[in-house]
């Protein structure tokens, strides 16, 4: 069975959607069993008839809410459903760890309370990307904004680890997200890093961000503060061009005839661009699974989520990362 210590109280829809999100979970896995953290007389009512078998509730009465202070919040708040949760995983009671929290302070617990691999200099959150020849993993998206050359090296070495346990693709293609393709551009971090990436298997050079949706790439590199912006871009483009959709088909007669006729290629569109296929930002260099579920999950984008941790606990990704590490220090 597959243990997930879950924080129930972080996201902009918690608990509700949560406790919904972990319901669409154990029945799409029947080999899953998940220990809820968070305040219980908010969340035992919201599943009054959970499998006792498959559920453990967790009473926590602190919550460590979006706006507060990471490091403030995690060393005062030590009894919150957030930090409860990673220490169960701490404890071995759980395998792997998933909230919508606070970004901040899901980082800063996971490094105090689970603990990087040894020899990983930095830890970074990995989204998927909904590329055009299948998913792309985007590396690091905010969890370092001032990298060394080392650092996105390691992430690239991460990114394949995930990729190839997880999203199933053998020999990862990596590309660096530069502001040109030549092998001179960039600032001195990023040539440097292009220089240290040539002895990575599967480098393909650079890549511009435009390209980063075109499938060129199975594993895109960037510095924190650069994929996050990148990232962000990507999400508010994707809302932006839904919303001008919707509008222009909607706008007459004619175009409401049309967009029927169009609704199942359109629905098929919306399932490609949705996040909430593709569960949360796994933080890559902790000892177990760290899910960063989206702050304004849905039950299914949790639940998506829990299948994403669960799948990363079965294949060891944090097993596979610190074997790459050995054999890089060999």
């Amino acid at each position: 069975m597959m243990r997930i210590a879950v924080d129930c109280m972080g996201g902009d829809h918690a608990p509700a959607a949560i406790i919904e999100g972990c319901k669409l979970a154990l029945e799409a896995d029947a080999s899953m069993t998940l220990v809820l953290c968070g305040i219980g007389e908010k969340i035992r009512p919201l599943w009054p008839d959970a499998p006792a078998d498959r559920v453990t509730w967790v009473d926590c009465p602190s919550v460590i809410e979006t706006g507060e202070s990471p490091t403030d919040a995690i060393r005062h708040k030590k009894d919150s459903s957030l930090i409860v949760a990673m220490d169960k995983v701490k404890a071995g009671e759980a395998d792997a760890y998933v909230s919508a929290g606070s970004t901040g302070a899901v980082m800063g617990g996971a490094l105090f309370h689970i603990g990087r691999i040894k020899g990983v200099l930095r830890p970074a959150l990995a989204p998927v990307l909904p590329a055009m020849t299948g998913p792309a993993l985007l590396i690091d998206c905010g969890a370092n904004a001032d990298c060394k050359p080392e650092y996105l090296v390691q992430f690239a070495m991460m990114g394949c680890a995930y990729c190839e346990k997880v999203l199933g693709i053998p020999s990862p293609r990596v590309a660096l997200l530069n502001i040109g393709a030549e092998e001179e551009k960039g600032n001195i971090l990023y040539k440097e890093v292009h220089q240290l990436l040539k002895a990575t298997p599967g480098f393909i050079g650079n890549v511009e961000p435009r390209e980063a949706l075109m499938g060129h790439a199975d594993v895109l590199v960037a510095d924190g503060f650069a994929g996050n912006m990148v990232l962000k871009t990507l999400e508010g483009t994707a809302a932006y061009v839904m919303s001008i959709m919707k509008d222009t088909l909607l706008s007459g007669f004619r175009s409401k005839v049309g967009a029927l006729l169009l609704k199942p290629a359109l629905m098929g569109m919306r399932k490609r661009l949705d996040y909430t296929e593709y569960g949360g930002a796994v933080l890559l260099g902790v000892k177990a699974p760290v899910i960063k579920a989206h702050g304004s999950s849905n039950p299914k984008a949790f639940a998506a989520a829990l299948k994403q941790a669960g799948t990363c606990a079965g294949e060891d990704v944090p097993g596979a990362i610190t074997t790459a590490l050995e054999e890089t220090r060999a």
